[in-house]
């Protein structure tokens, strides 16, 4: 329950980036990847992770960068999500 409530209230908070959406906008988005630095970041914190040797202060750097990945694959989707519903032949 926890859950769908926090996924109701994510899109409830969401709602105004996807109404914002346009075909350039939405695009943009879709395609957007990661800063190569960032994503090598990332990916050390992961293997460090998956290592179990992150310090602690490592361990929340990884926890906001997961959080934050998750909350772009959102916004990438909407943006797919609208691409899909207003694409022209």
């Amino acid at each position: 329950m926890k859950n769908e409530q926090s996924v109701s209230i994510l899109d409830r908070l969401l709602e105004p980036v996807s109404r914002s959406l346009n075909p350039a906008s939405a695009k943009a988005l879709a395609e957007m990847e990661a800063d190569p630095v960032a994503a090598e970041r990332v990916s050390v914190l992961a293997e460090k992770c998956n290592e179990g040797t992150l310090t602690p202060t490592e361990e929340r750097e990884y926890e906001t960068y997961v959080h934050a990945g998750n909350l772009i694959a959102i916004l990438k989707a909407k943006a797919r999500l609208y691409l899909k519903r207003h694409a022209t032949s």
